[in-house]
């Protein structure tokens, strides 16, 4: 009778043991997947900025600085390795972007050129995209953290090795609340 008992006893920890383990491998490949779509949507936005960069350069040729640091961010973005490293080249990517349209801004033939507006506009969709993928990774990212860290599957997790994944946070220059004068 008490050999039944713990029979039962060492096969529902099996199973508990099992379960945790697939459980934690489950949200890992989450985590890597959301990384992955981020990584997807950062690769199309680098794709669409060379044409982007060379439409404007037919009207603005000499604004050679402006497209030299859009194509170092740009560089620095494609050779990003993790979260946190892709957030702070995103960042700048934005920043250099940002100096690219206030450019635009001196040139009214070349906002109504078509090709440009198609290009704006596909980089709007993919910034919305982007942000759409970093909070799924990070929504993902909190759940696996959570099993790498609440009983008993934090047990499991220590056991196999599991170790917190790197949320996407961005840098601390872009949290500053942009000041709007009228």
């Amino acid at each position: 009778m008490i050999g039944i008992i713990i029979a039962i006893i060492a096969g529902l920890l099996i199973l508990l043991v099992i379960g945790s383990y697939n459980l934690l491998v489950s949200s890992r490949n989450r985590v890597k997947n959301g990384w992955h779509q981020i990584d997807v949507q950062l690769k199309r936005r680098i794709d669409l900025i060379p044409n982007l960069v060379e439409t404007v350069k037919a009207y603005a040729a000499h604004e050679r600085e402006v497209f030299e640091k859009i194509a170092e961010a740009r560089n620095q973005a494609i050779n990003a390795r993790g979260p946190g490293e892709a957030a702070r080249a995103d960042s700048q990517l934005t920043s250099t972007l940002k100096t690219l349209f206030a450019l635009v801004e001196n040139y009214p033939d070349l906002k109504a050129n078509q090709n440009f507006m198609r290009l704006q506009e596909e980089l709007t969709h993919t910034e919305n995209k982007i942000a759409f993928a970093r909070q799924f990774y990070n929504d993902v990212v909190l759940d696996y953290n959570n099993r790498v860290q609440m009983f008993p599957t934090n047990i499991i997790a220590a056991l196999f090795r599991f170790q917190p994944a790197e949320f996407y946070e961005i840098p601390e220059t872009e949290r500053e609340v942009p000041k709007v004068s009228f």
